[in-house]
């Protein structure tokens, strides 16, 4: 793991709620193709302000909120550095194993944001192994409240080239899931929302197996757990 140092300072958040027990159905598309979505990431740019004339932010690809103080999304660019500043970020998760590029890197330093790197290697395989050691330290950092607001992100979101990105993504969520005691019904459609036609059995076998005894002890002042203990108390 690759640490970018920067102070911390403490910050308690409140999460979710209770899981839902029912099943969904989910839709699948297919991703469009690379060079389609160059032009319309392209046209976004340019399209991005308003009719004054005043610039407007553009979120990263696949952006969404995950709990309070916790975000995801593809791998951010220059044309998203605006948008991710108005989210006071404190920590950035980066689960790819390539050399964070040096634009990032300026943009993280400028703006006092702290960077931890797991490379989590990409497989088009479906029976490669995921490196259970590697999402438990992961989750160690996403569960460190001081660490928060923090954007979790793979080198590429689905909706790229590169599809064994968001897997990664997904998979740490999940594992943050189960954790916040959701059930695997619930677990399973987030992860397929993302995922799309590129979702893996694999993938969700590893969450479905994913122990988290281990972590169990660490404090999640944002998660559904802390008020069902808190009740029953």
């Amino acid at each position: 793991m690759k640490v970018d140092h920067h102070h911390h300072q403490n910050q308690l958040v409140v999460g979710a709620d209770m899981c839902r027990t029912t099943t969904s159905t989910v839709e699948v598309r297919e991703s469009p193709p690379p060079e389609k979505l160059v032009s319309i990431a392209a046209a976004a740019v340019a399209a991005a302000t308003a009719d004054d004339g005043e610039d407007l932010f553009i979120p990263p690809l696949n952006f969404a909120m995950v709990d309070n103080g916790i975000f995801r999304s593809g791998f951010p660019d220059s044309a998203n550095f605006s948008f991710l500043q108005t989210l006071g970020l404190r920590s950035i998760i980066c689960l790819c194993p390539e050399p964070y590029p040096e634009a990032n890197m300026e943009f993280l330093k400028a703006n006092g944001i702290r960077l931890f790197q797991f490379g989590i290697e990409g497989y088009k395989e479906p029976f490669v192994n995921i490196p259970e050691d590697t999402i438990r330290e992961a989750l160690k950092v996403v569960l460190d409240v001081r660490n928060h607001p923090v954007l979790i992100h793979c080198k590429r979101g689905k909706m790229v080239c590169c599809s064994d990105c968001q897997h990664r993504t997904g998979c740490l969520v999940g594992c943050l899931r189960k954790l916040q005691k959701w059930c695997l019904t619930s677990v399973f459609d987030e992860y397929q929302r993302f995922a799309a036609a590129k979702a893996r059995v694999s993938d969700q076998r590893f969450m479905e197996m994913f122990d988290v005894s281990s972590l169990k002890h660490l404090p999640m002042s944002f998660s559904c757990s802390n008020r069902h203990n808190n009740l029953s108390s």
